[in-house]
């Protein structure tokens, strides 16, 4: 069954249950945030005197995607977050929003009413415009005489500001049963202007060893599922405070839905599977501060962007799962996602395969075109340069990341060279490691020319492979990796200036223990002008 096929057939289902009880869709876990359903309905009233079973915003507040003139706010109303309802009637609420100028609102420079719909799980999400460039604001939620705890965000400075600093961080992969998020904690200290969650914000599945603490209920399938995944994350304090402090933008990856997923596809070859990426999609929206306008469409949800950090740094946020192309000769065990390949399977040659789509594509190659910004960073979910996983003269490539795509790579990076891109790197996630290293116009000529440096970092609590010695076994196969690490959880930690690009991987003393310690394990500088990493 192609795309088509199952676009069809989700078209099919929709129109057969239009007439179905909208509790019972939205509580089976259909995940329609259709446009029709994003509409006030009937059924819906507003409460005139809200009455709760207890303080509603348990999930705290957040800010994300910040512009030169505003950002976007978020809560969600849930007196009691892991129950299918957040512990609230199938009404709607009406919440009071601000902004101010100073922590005691006594400058308030905006201010508004929004709508809590129990179709978007009584989420708030605010557009807010018309604010000053390149500062700092507080924000708050009213809900009849609740009050939600304080948040802080910013704006970005003005796209023709000659700026001089930009303090970010990234981060993947945060299992909840795995580790403590103690690498949020440490986090708030960093002083940050933004924070990029590049994939695995959620596991939709339960697994590992040595377990934390547990997730609440088995794996995740319906759209009530996704909502107490994603509540339960919320209520850990340390990501919760994390939240409260600075602005976020993301990536996702696959444990959002679900494990190796390919556009339409799942690992399991499971036929309604976009119904399950619908429904993972539109909790994924409920619980984060997104702009209105990435607000799912049943199992379609545009969320690549671009952020312009004054003159100084354009950060590109992408979207490897939603448009790529299955994963080429996949296990026949499985029947889907991915695998280990050496060079009888022709297919990763195939020209069609994309890991971002035509039309991402096509975007991506016009803001390299238009960028003027003296550093441009490419955030994405995954490893971007080669990691040959077979030892000795063999070549073996893993089809879930980038090496699983050569030629679609080989298109962006010759995109980026055409554009005469100043002072490209790459970050990603996913693979629970460090991977640190250089990126050439071809991965397999170590004589070709490098384009850029690029900073995988291992993941936040998510554990790293089992068989360190496979891992470590890769190293020697791949001499533009300059440091490879997946024993330690942590983050990195960026620092731009005019000068160049300060990297600090920092890594948890003991991510099983909640007070633990961090340490930088490797800081790295990159000289402007020169793609080339360098030890600091």
């Amino acid at each position: 069954m192609d795309h088509r096929d199952h676009t069809r057939a989700l078209n099919a289902y929709l129109s057969a249950h239009r007439g179905m009880d909208r509790r019972t869709v939205l509580g089976g876990g259909l995940g329609l945030a259709l446009a029709g359903l994003l509409a006030p309905l009937g059924s819906a009233r507003a409460q005139s005197v809200p009455i709760f079973t207890g303080h509603p915003f348990t999930l705290g507040v957040a800010s994300g995607y910040p512009r030169a003139d505003g950002f976007s706010i978020w809560t969600r109303l849930a007196s009691e977050p892991l129950s299918a309802d957040g512990g609230l009637e199938f009404n709607f609420y009406n919440v009071d929003w601000e902004v101010a100028e100073d922590e005691r609102f006594s400058k308030v420079v905006a201010r508004g009413l929004a709508r809590a719909a129990p179709e978007l799980a009584h989420s708030v999400h605010v557009d807010v415009y018309g604010l000053k460039p390149g500062r700092w604001y507080f924000y708050r939620f009213t809900c009849g005489s609740e009050v939600s705890r304080t948040g802080r965000t910013r704006t970005l400075p003005a796209v023709t500001e000659n700026t001089a600093q930009l303090r970010l961080a990234f981060g993947s992969c945060q299992h909840y049963q795995q580790a403590w998020f103690s690498a949020h904690r440490h986090l708030q200290a960093e002083n940050l202007d933004l924070m990029l969650f590049l994939g695995d914000y959620i596991y939709e599945s339960n697994w590992g060893s040595n377990l934390v603490r547990r997730h609440h209920g088995a794996e995740a399938y319906s759209l009530t599922d996704y909502r107490i995944r994603h509540a339960q994350y919320k209520t850990d304090s340390d990501l919760q405070n994390h939240h409260a402090l600075v602005p976020f933008a993301y990536c996702w990856d696959d444990h959002e839905v679900d494990n190796d997923y390919a556009d339409w596809r799942s690992e399991s070859l499971d036929p309604a599977f976009l119904l399950r990426r619908a429904a993972a999609y539109q909790a994924f929206y409920e619980h984060q501060p997104m702009p209105v306008s990435m607000v799912p469409r049943g199992p379609n949800m545009a969320i690549y962007t671009h952020l312009d950090f004054g003159n100084l740094a354009r950060i590109y946020l992408l979207d490897n799962r939603q448009y790529r192309t299955v994963q080429p000769c996949p296990s026949p065990s499985k029947g889907g996602g991915s695998a280990d390949v050496d060079e009888s399977c022709k297919a990763v040659l195939d020209p069609a395969q994309t890991m971002l789509g035509g039309e991402q594509e096509r975007w991506l190659r016009e803001r390299f075109h238009d960028s003027s910004a003296r550093f441009n960073l490419i955030a994405q979910q995954t490893i971007f340069g080669r990691f040959d996983s077979a030892p000795g003269p063999a070549r073996k490539r893993f089809t879930d990341g980038w090496d699983g795509y050569p030629i679609a790579r080989a298109r962006l990076l010759k995109d980026l060279e055409q554009s005469q891109l100043k002072n490209p790197a790459i970050l990603g996630g996913d693979i629970h490691a460090y991977a640190i290293g250089h990126v050439r116009r071809d991965s397999d000529d170590f004589k070709s020319p490098i384009l850029a440096p690029e900073f995988c970092g291992t993941s936040i609590a998510s554990e790293g492979w089992a068989d360190v010695a496979s891992f470590n076994a890769r190293l020697p196969e791949n001499p533009d990796t300059l440091f490879a690490d997946t024993t330690k959880r942590g983050y990195v930690m960026m620092e731009i200036t005019a000068r160049g690009m300060d990297v600090k991987l920092r890594n948890l003393v003991a991510e099983k223990e909640r007070d633990s310690d961090i340490v930088t394990a490797k800081h790295y500088v990159v000289e402007a002008g020169q793609p080339k990493i360098e030890s600091a």
